[in-house]
């Protein structure tokens, strides 16, 4: 099993992961509504737009911008269940435990702190 430094240093060395990027905009987002509430909104993401077992439009259900999460989600390759499964192995076609869904945030997020205090 990875570490989320592993998963992150990883990451860093795609072409295309590794050009998410916070904006000064979503740091200040950040900011303003506090980490435990970003930290919320990854949860309910994470929920309601990858846990499920099927999603009708996989693949593109998470947008690239408009909140920092949806930028995280792909810099982690947590956007859809193709790259789950590329990334992490995790199979389609089965709901994703709490266990699972808790991991995914824990990456998001410390993706996000990298972000927000390297930036």
């Amino acid at each position: 099993m990875q570490t989320i430094e592993n998963a992150l240093d990883k990451l860093s060395r795609s072409k295309f992961r590794s050009k998410f990027h916070l904006s000064k905009k979503d740091i200040d987002y950040i900011n303003q509504k506090g980490i435990e509430k970003i930290r919320e909104h990854a949860i309910s993401f994470v929920k309601d737009r990858l846990s499920p077992a099927y999603i009708s439009n996989d693949g593109s259900q998470t947008p690239t911008s408009g909140h920092p999460v949806f930028k995280a989600q792909h810099a982690c390759a947590c956007c859809c269940r193709g790259c789950l499964y590329k990334w992490y192995k995790v199979p389609k076609g089965i709901e994703l435990s709490e266990a699972q869904q808790t991991k995914i945030v824990n990456l998001l997020m410390a993706w996000i702190e990298k972000e927000r205090t390297n930036g």
